[in-house]
């Protein structure tokens, strides 16, 4: 017998208002609130991140086109594949999750077509297991097949400035800056939100299940130091209303 399991939190129940919702959610004690209203009582304190979904959640909005950006992927197959872009606010160092995929058995060439529709310009971060050789490619490594199909792939691993690839300092990285109002997730991003939930511990380790998009956000927030400004936005900045580009010949 097959088997499917459905995430659903009090704001998927669309009989209430919005109103009601509040009401009903405000009713309950602060303590048992994300149990209730989110389904999150079997993890306890066995979360990742304690972290309220009303404290990071904000409404989408167009992004400054001057703020750095940069895609992060995390491979997989019958596990999906997940990814992620960041835009870095550098003037107040918050990072914004916009966008959010993830896919079950897509070959890398349907993985980038998807993900170039992003911006051909944007890079993307990965991890280690990039490296590797897959079947599939005939013994050609991940990374390098993302990048054949035309993804902007950063030349190497997500790895911290030192060269480090700790999961927990990516992990703790993230959680500073949950707590500290420097993180923030596009309410949209309904599976983003769905593993984020679900995201724990079991006797101290990280249960890799459903933690495809928290990783890619990982190597995305390591690599930070990589994301850029889109070129074409930062040529239009530079140039006075209705000029064009005065090297355009050249290229």
């Amino acid at each position: 017998m097959s088997r499917h399991v459905t995430f659903m939190t009090i704001d998927d129940a669309g009989h209430y208002s919005p109103g009601q919702r509040a009401e009903i959610v405000a009713a309950y004690p602060e303590h048992e609130r994300e149990a209730r209203a989110r389904g999150i009582p079997v993890l306890g304190s066995g979360r990742i991140f304690p972290v309220a979904e009303e404290a990071i959640a904000c409404e989408p909005f167009k992004l400054p086109r001057w703020w750095p950006r940069i895609g992060a992927l995390d491979f997989g197959w019958d596990h999906p594949s997940a990814a992620v872009e960041l835009a870095w606010d550098t003037e107040a160092d918050v990072v914004y999750v916009a966008k959010a995929h993830r896919a079950s058995q897509q070959t890398p060439a349907m993985q980038a077509l998807a993900l170039k529709a992003w911006g051909e310009w944007l890079p993307f971060a990965w991890p280690r297991d990039g490296r590797r050789e897959t079947l599939e490619g005939a013994g050609v490594a991940l990374a390098k097949q993302y990048a054949a199909h035309g993804l902007n792939m950063l030349t190497g691993h997500a790895r911290f400035a030192d060269g480090s690839v700790s999961v927990e300092a990516g992990l703790m990285e993230m959680l500073d800056r949950m707590q500290s109002g420097r993180f923030k997730v596009f309410s949209t991003l309904h599976a983003w939100f769905e593993e984020f939930r679900l995201f724990h511990r079991k006797n101290g380790q990280v249960v890799k299940l459903r933690d495809d998009l928290m990783a890619a956000t990982r190597y995305g927030v390591m690599m930070l130091r990589e994301a850029i400004v889109d070129p074409a936005e930062f040529k239009a900045a530079r140039r006075p209303a209705g000029q064009s580009d005065p090297l355009g010949a050249f290229r």
